[in-house]
């Protein structure tokens, strides 16, 4: 193969690989792999900040369960892109950022944009290299999008120096696959799935907790299949929304910090857990010792390093979770069988218990008010949407309420920097989204601080038609904080106004996309209309109430048990 230099090596190994596109900023190291770009193979996204590359990448690899590829040039184009790599190592999302570096003679010598990119790299990433010949560029880019991939997800990072970039490859090289790559490989034996079937069985107020690891395994189909099997609920994570469909009679939605009061109250009086590619983060578990304590637990996780982190369990089954809910499904119907069936009346009995709380206290708001509530505007959306379109969000206030409102039906239709919690997320993973997928509907449901803090790529899909549908939860605040400093600091207000927000709508405009906006009830739903109803980017400016909180919460250092259900609660207290 006639291939000249480092860069264009580059170029083929990730086409090698698949890639479909890359999101990145071009600088003075990265010349020679543009110039190499410049010939169209490979098609590159350019973004407005590296930040955005970064989350673009992310938002790509969640849809497709494919890595995502970003690129930034040496120094603060590599800095700039760890805060999405610390994002997406923390919600196992495989990403491949490539870096530009100085000269490999200019390393140490603090060159102009020189950076120690491995340095910083390395809590952010599974696994980060520097590229040493051009000869080595092929083996390196297997090995990283292997890494990225196997296991638990997560991103990689290569980083290559000018002088690599530009050097002739002296010697043969090699797009042939590695054979020292070590396959992902279970650690479950047949007599835990066996014990661990026994115990789903005989339990009778046992509830399936899912998180990410499912969709990540691609594992919903299990799931399901066994859910059904059993006529065990299934509450999910954050991360997990979309692994099971919201409307389904056994769904609990989502648990935790602000998960409903009649799913938190099942995971308190439930007599086994059966967590699903989890890992018990304290956003779930509330105060850690009372977390399903008259539970037993089983704790399916590909990676055994969570395996007991934070909560002691019974069963550990480590592996590919759709392995192990295969054998599990299996192993359940033989034991059921045996068993003469599984209890029919103790779960109806069990669930008609969560019904019961469901109906105490429900998820809900003043639906007479005539101002726009958040909530509302949330399943507004989810009403009008596609029944697969993609939701993408920021963090904060809004991210919770779709998180409650929203309907989910499938997998990978759900965007959140849910582990970080990175404010400026969700409307570059929306765009990433929409690359892989153009003709499906994106709707990045933004809040008005999030946004401004990514908001200048609106000029990099209005210049390529990338038609993502951007809604602004607009409440001229940082709601998430200015609710935590009313409920539990006593309303000592401090720099969550947000003052001079700016006319989004023709902020929107100016970049050259139709805006909108909506301050009454009234008007929401035959804007929604309009907004959903072409292929072309648009955005939505919505005033929600101000003075909306998040019900449930569970406050900091409380059980599941403590939930403040409303703000009457709050004000009892």
């Amino acid at each position: 193969m006639d291939l000249s230099n480092g860069s264009e090596i580059l170029i083929e190994s990730l086409l090698q690989q698949n890639v479909k596109v890359l999101f990145g900023v071009p600088g003075g190291v990265l010349l020679s792999f543009y110039d190499a770009l410049y010939k169209g193979k490979l098609p590159h996204l350019l973004v407005r900040h590296e930040q955005a590359a970064a989350f673009a990448a992310d938002g790509y690899a969640r849809v497709t369960g494919q890595p995502g590829v970003c690129v930034g040039t040496s120094g603060p184009g590599a800095t700039n892109l760890i805060t999405g790599l610390a994002s997406a190592f923390m919600d196992s999302i495989p990403v491949v950022a490539i870096t530009g570096q100085v000269s490999a003679d200019m390393i140490g010598k603090d060159a102009f944009q020189e950076g120690d990119t491995i340095g910083i790299s390395m809590p952010a990433t599974k696994y980060s290299f520097v590229v040493r010949s051009a000869a080595e560029i092929p083996i390196v880019i297997r090995q990283a999008f292997h890494i990225a991939v196997s296991g638990r997800p997560g991103p990689v990072l290569v980083d290559l120096p000018k002088s690599v970039l530009v050097e002739r490859a002296q010697t043969d090289f090699s797009f042939d696959p590695p054979s020292d790559l070590p396959e992902r490989r279970g650690e479950w034996l047949d007599a835990d799935i066996e014990c661990a079937a026994e115990m789903i069985v005989k339990s009778r107020r046992a509830v399936f907790y899912v998180g990410g690891g499912v969709i990540a395994s691609e594992a919903a189909k299990e799931l399901r299949e066994l859910a059904e099997l059993t006529e065990i609920p299934v509450t999910t994570t954050l991360m997990g929304l979309g692994a099971f469909p919201s409307r389904h009679s056994l769904s609990l939605g989502m648990l935790g910090m602000h998960g409903s009061y009649a799913t938190n109250q099942s995971i308190c009086h439930a007599d086994l857990l059966v967590a699903i590619g989890a890992r018990f983060d304290d956003r779930v578990t509330g105060r850690v010792r009372d977390f399903a304590s008259r539970a037993k637990k089983i704790q399916i996780d590909v990676d055994p390093s969570e395996v007991n982190k934070n909560v002691r369990v019974d069963v550990p089954l480590v592996g590919d979770a759709r392995e192990i809910l295969s054998a599990l499904i299996e192993e359940t119907r033989a034991q059921a069988r045996r068993e003469k069936g599984i209890s029919v009346a103790k779960r109806q009995e069990w669930l008609r218990q969560i019904e019961t709380w469901r109906l105490e206290y429900p998820l809900t708001y003043d639906r007479e008010a005539e101002c726009v509530k958040p909530q509302y505007l949330v399943e507004a959306i989810s009403e009008q949407a596609d029944e697969d379109a993609i939701v993408s969000v920021d963090v904060g206030q809004h991210q919770m309420w779709t998180a409650q409102f929203y309907r989910f039906s499938q997998p990978r239709t759900w965007l959140s920097s849910s582990g970080l919690g990175s404010m400026g997320y969700g409307f570059p993973a929306a765009m990433g989204a929409q690359v892989a997928f153009p003709d499906r509907q994106v709707i990045a449901i933004v809040g008005d601080g999030g946004f401004q803090m990514t908001l200048p790529d609106l000029a990099t899909v209005s210049e390529n038609g990338i038609p993502v549908k951007i809604v602004v939860v607009n409440n001229r605040s940082l709601g998430m904080v200015r609710q935590w400093q009313h409920m539990f600091f006593e309303n000592h207000y401090c720099d969550v106004n947000l003052g001079r927000v700016p006319d989004f709508k023709k902020l929107a405009e100016a970049y050259g996309i139709r805006g909108a906006k909506v301050e009454c009830r009234a008007d929401l739903k035959e804007a929604l209309i309009d907004f959903l109803g072409d292929r072309e980017p648009q955005l939505l400016d919505v005033s929600v109430d101000p003075y909306e909180n998040v019900f449930p919460i569970v406050p900091p250092g409380a059980s599941l048990a403590e939930m403040l259900t409303g703000p009457l609660v709050v004000e009892e207290k």
